[in-house]
């Protein structure tokens, strides 16, 4: 039955079709009308001008020329065709980059997992991100089954990129629960010194703390206690991370009413068994729109280690086209680096919204 036949026969009202929400919406008035007109035509006309750049007026022969290029009046996908390696893959040595794409593809196969209902138990995940990561390193890194070993300082591109990001997520994230967790602490001294440190940390730039582990750290500590570069970096990063997420968490946390707090209490429950069971999975759940929103941050920040001296994927896609040769292009390879972020971060988002409907809907 059409919603149509349902509402007559409910004696309610139909609702408003396409064509008048349309005319409600947008053609109430003429003003308004002039309004939706003009916007729609500039609308149509950065489609259009944006099309005719990158797909009807553009060069896609791999075998093109750079002189061939120039004469197009649209873009050159030629310089992806011919420099996605080192976009890709960096500094990584030509021979080897087939472990650098096998590390890539573990690292999309250990968040896709992640996303699945069957694996959301702390051990499932924990097992699922302790396990990627440690063959996302041995791949990168070699040195096991004879593989080549492979230093920090030559990775690059979206391997490192994805690599940044995770082990970020993987330390920060456990880290910001305690930080979380110690600033409601009943100890004045405790809450109110995890306090200054969150805040501290919060009211820095990222970039300075990026600087300050790359270069300050190693003149303050012993030699022995000094990690390398890139480490020390994604140390930094985690904490800030952590900072921003812990206060996220709190506020979680401070939406979860303290009846149930009171209610675990009497029925015999322990501070843990509280936490675990009861307040951190609520907490969890009120703060999943921001958590998500961290999270995506947390990825596209992973372009701030180009000013400490790392190769990710955006000083390859500076190397990529800093020759001579191509020097002309750079918008296509900034254009192919936007849509490795987008493809990224829009499914880190869509699968957020999903959490989301499937909380409102009490599936979880």
């Amino acid at each position: 039955m059409s919603d149509v036949a349902r509402h007559a026969v409910s004696g309610q009202p139909a609702p408003p079709g396409i064509g008048e929400r349309l005319r409600k919406d947008y053609f109430r008035s003429p003003q308004q009308a002039l309004i939706s007109i003009l916007g729609l035509g500039f609308f149509a006309w950065i489609l259009w001008t944006v099309a005719n750049w990158a797909i009807f007026s553009a060069v896609f022969d791999g075998d093109a020329s750079p002189e061939e290029c120039r004469a197009a009046s649209g873009a050159c996908w030629t310089v992806i065709a011919q420099r996605w390696r080192i976009i890709l893959f960096g500094l990584y040595p030509f021979e080897e980059q087939w472990r650098s794409a096998l590390a890539c593809v573990t690292v999309v196969a250990m968040v896709v997992l992640s996303c699945l209902p069957s694996s959301w138990t702390g051990k499932r995940l924990a097992a699922i991100w302790l396990i990627g990561t440690a063959l996302f390193y041995v791949l990168m890194k070699g040195g096991l089954l004879g593989m080549p070993l492979i230093g920090e300082e030559r990775w690059g591109g979206l391997a490192l990129t994805l690599f940044i990001f995770v082990t970020t997520c993987l330390i920060g994230f456990p880290l910001s629960i305690v930080l979380a967790l110690l600033r409601r602490s009943e100890l004045p001294v405790i809450s109110k010194g995890i306090g200054l440190f969150i805040d501290a940390v919060r009211s820095l730039p990222l970039l300075s703390i990026l600087f300050a582990f790359a270069v300050v750290v190693p003149f303050m500590l012993p030699q022995w206690l000094q990690a390398g570069k890139l480490y020390r970096v994604i140390f930094g990063a985690a904490l800030f991370f952590a900072a921003y997420q812990a206060e996220i968490i709190r506020g979680g946390m401070q939406g979860v009413a303290t009846g149930q707090s009171e209610a675990a209490k009497s029925l015999g429950l322990g501070y843990w068994q509280r936490t675990s069971r009861i307040l951190l999975p609520q907490a969890m759940r009120n703060a999943l729109p921001a958590t998500i929103n961290q999270f995506v941050i947390s990825f596209k920040e992973t372009s701030l280690v180009i000013v400490v001296g790392f190769f990710e994927i955006l000083a390859s896609g500076n190397a990529a086209y800093g020759t001579g040769d191509w020097t002309f292009a750079y918008r296509e390879v900034y254009a192919f680096i936007a849509l490795i972020y987008f493809v990224f971060v829009f499914s880190l988002s869509r699968y957020g919204a999903y959490l989301e409907r499937r909380m409102a809907v009490g599936e979880l």
